[in-house]
């Protein structure tokens, strides 16, 4: 099974039998408890459920404790919770425009985006195999998404906030967030040239959403300021000492990275420049989640992926701001903002790629360039979440499962832009082809070679970068075609 079983266990514990000062104290378990307080009282939630199944999970010290009792308890509440990820997907699929031209249902943007949602892959296995939450708070996050599209800002903006006070990551979109309402809610009109009218500058909208904010994070983190254990929560939030990749790295900038550095590692001893005494051995590639230092490139600390990832962020916020283009503008901003976090931040799990996927999916049905982009985006970023089902029985499961969606993706919205030009180039469509041989070689290839037991870090490496290679060239395509829209915009304009 996988480790996040007994990370979910262990918080159902601490939550159910310790006092809320001792939360984010209690470390009997390696798998403290390291997410925002709204979902520390979900597990309070669920443990009162859980009981009822199996009491022994409730135990601080069962360590890696499993039952069926439990594990079906633990499946359970995930399907239960995803109830609220379908409410969002129907209220997304209202925001779509629905108007293009279809022989059946089938062909419909709606039902198209409906299913892309619903049957994503990436979400079925990390959820429903790998097991974990993330359902449930992605449903927050489109309902957010949805009621921002329907201009119903305030319960968009709850939205948001309660979800940031449930996982701390979608912080990775909140420039989106923060920058889209400022400019529809709090600014109620626009000049003819569509720049800012001033005068329209509305204080009760803004006093409006900064109460929103306070009121949430007060009901969130108040209990713990009045305990004197805000450091300590917000010590758990940001462990900054995990190091700067996870134990697989994420297919992001610092892969490639990593891997340049090992490349010159290598070849640095094969030259005689570098002391193989002074080399640390595996410090990158053991599989372990530290900090540890590059050999020839410059070390990252987090303040440099701070300021890459601001960096990085910049455009699109800026086009946003200048060029807000209504819903369509914000998605795209809130998919470049996820992806830019994705590709500079700091320890990014490669789970995190769902954040761009998801929203992602919204655009693609509504124009051929970013179903282009989507179809390189979903199966480079789904393919290299292959690593987290490692165990033979797995295989089958998720190439099959991965095959389905796909062939479904671009089967649909090929049909769906039929009249339009082809949305991969030759180019990209060999890329994707790669992954093929790759699966292959990684999975059944390598572990027959005598090189498995002395470089076991090499099928995760290999996935690791050439997704990365996709991921970064899927993230520079939608930045180029948002700037170049946003330029030929403004010179039709003038």
């Amino acid at each position: 099974y996988s480790t996040d079983f007994e990370v979910h266990r262990n918080w159902l514990a601490i939550t159910h039998n310790l006092p809320l000062s001792q939360w984010y104290y209690e470390a009997t378990s390696e798998w403290t408890l390291d997410y925002p307080p709204f979902f520390a009282w979900f597990e309070y939630a669920l443990s009162h459920v859980a009981k009822y199944f199996d009491p022994k999970m409730l135990v601080i010290e069962n360590l890696n404790y499993t039952s069926r009792a439990t594990i079906f308890f633990q499946r359970f509440s995930v399907i239960f919770t995803d109830i609220l990820f379908i409410y969002a997907v129907r209220e997304c699929c209202r925001c779509v425009n629905g108007k293009r031209a279809a022989k059946d249902i089938l062909e419909k943007p709606t039902f198209i985006l409906a299913v892309l949602l619903l049957w994503n892959f990436g979400l079925l296995i990390v959820d429903h195999i790998h097991f974990q939450y993330n359902g449930f708070l992605f449903g927050l996050m489109l309902l957010s998404v949805a009621r921002l599209c329907q201009k119903r800002y305030l319960e968009g903006a709850l939205l948001f906030a309660v979800l940031l006070h449930f996982k701390h990551i979608y912080m990775y979109v909140a420039p989106a967030y923060g920058i889209y309402l400022l400019r529809s809610y709090c600014f109620t009109a626009n000049n003819a040239d569509g720049s800012l009218k001033w005068r329209s500058f509305s204080f009760l909208h803004v006093t409006l959403l900064g109460l929103i904010v306070c009121l949430v994070s007060a009901l969130s983190l108040g209990p713990f300021i009045v305990l004197g254990q805000l450091p300590q929560v917000i010590s758990r939030l940001f462990p900054f000492k995990r190091g700067l990749c996870h134990a697989y790295w994420a297919p992001n900038f610092w892969a490639l990275y990593n891997a340049m550095d090992k490349a010159l590692t290598i070849f640095g001893l094969k030259c005689n420049f570098l002391d193989p005494t002074k080399i640390p051995k595996a410090s990158m590639t053991g599989g372990l989640v530290q900090e540890f230092q590059h050999t020839v490139l410059p070390s990252v600390t987090p303040l440099a992926t701070l300021i890459c990832t601001f960096i990085s962020i910049l455009p699109s916020v800026f086009c946003l701001w200048f060029k807000p283009q209504g819903p369509r503008g914000f998605l795209q901003c809130l998919v470049l903002c996820a992806l830019s976090s994705f590709m500079f931040g700091w320890h990014v799990h490669e789970k995190a790629i769902l954040l761009a996927i998801l929203p992602l999916s919204l655009l693609s049905v509504q124009r051929a360039k970013d179903a282009g982009i989507y179809l390189i985006l979903t199966t480079t970023g789904h393919f290299s979440l292959f690593p987290l089902l490692f165990t033979p029985p797995e295989l089958p499961i998720k190439i099959l499962l991965m095959l389905l969606f796909t062939v479904y993706s671009f089967s649909s919205l090929k049909s769906l832009f039929r009249r339009e030009r082809p949305l991969l180039n030759w180019l990209e469509t060999i890329y994707l082809a790669q992954l093929v041989p790759l699966e292959i070689f990684c999975e059944i290839v390598f572990p027959l070679t005598p090189w498995k037991g002395h470089f076991p870090f090499v099928p995760l490496l290999l996935t690791s970068v050439y997704c990365a290679l996709g991921v970064a060239y899927a993230w520079l395509k939608l930045y180029v075609s948002v700037l170049t829209e946003r330029i030929s915009g403004r010179q039709k304009a003038e």
